[in-house]
């Protein structure tokens, strides 16, 4: 599937062919304090398929396996993008939120899910509003 992607300021963008067939929901400790949300979702993609346009900031991180993962952002609006092993990476991570056709890419599977917070396995009982009206609970 092809798809474009880019920061919410429009600095830096990209397109990519994915398969939708590998999207995932990433509970771990280290993808919510980063993202600053109960989970990220990712979708990888081989490097030879993923066309950056704009220069990225970047923070490296090590995992609790001791590997180094670099994480991309935009340095001016602060949009998450993606990531990929410090040495020698196979596929990029792409940040589901920061792709246009996100709708359109249905997670498959969950990970970390020891670590994800226990309302976040089902919002579906959260009341909801079409925008930012408040909901009486």
């Amino acid at each position: 599937m092809q798809i474009q992607g880019g920061c919410h300021c429009g600095r830096i963008g990209y397109e990519a062919e994915i398969n939708p067939k590998y999207v995932i929901i990433c509970h771990c400790t280290d993808c919510q304090t980063n993202s600053g949300a109960p989970y990220r979702a990712n979708v990888p993609v081989l490097p030879e398929k993923f066309h950056l346009r704009g220069e990225p900031s970047t923070y490296v991180k090590t995992g609790s396996s001791g590997a180094k993962a670099v994480l991309a952002f935009c340095g001016n609006c602060g949009s998450a993008l993606f990531s990929h092993r410090q040495e020698n990476p196979t596929h990029f991570n792409l940040r589901l939120g920061a792709i246009r056709q996100r709708a359109e890419l249905t997670p498959k599977a969950q990970y970390w899910c020891d670590s994800a917070m226990p309302w976040a396995m089902d919002i579906s009982r959260i009341p909801r509003s079409p925008d930012q009206r408040p909901v009486a609970p």
